[in-house]
């Protein structure tokens, strides 16, 4: 019988430059690694959607190392490039519709 686990093995949560917190390689992973789910589509809650404990702690940079790819209304984290060991993990996102000011 196996534990639930918000995150892989592979990562861990610890201060960002970016923005608090953020998620973190804690060993070398490959590209194309589904890292977990990170958001669930739900129309009744603020922006559209949940996030999980993983979606919670990832940041956005414009170059992010990762993307959220949906599937029946569920978002998973998957790595866009190898990522090395005390990387943050981080995608590009936008919570609010962007504006042409």
């Amino acid at each position: 019988m196996s534990t639930y686990r918000p995150l892989k093995s592979c990562l861990t949560i610890k201060s960002s430059e970016i923005e608090g917190l953020g998620l973190y390689a804690i060993e070398d992973i490959e590209s194309g690694v589904i890292l977990g789910v990170s958001h669930i589509e739900d129309d009744r809650f603020e922006n559209g959607y949940i996030r999980t404990p993983l979606g919670g702690f990832v940041n956005h940079r414009t170059e992010s190392n990762s993307r959220v790819a949906y599937e029946d209304d569920i978002g998973r984290l998957v790595t866009t490039q190898k990522i090395k060991k005390g990387e943050e993990i981080t995608t590009t996102y936008h919570l609010y519709p962007v504006r042409d000011d």
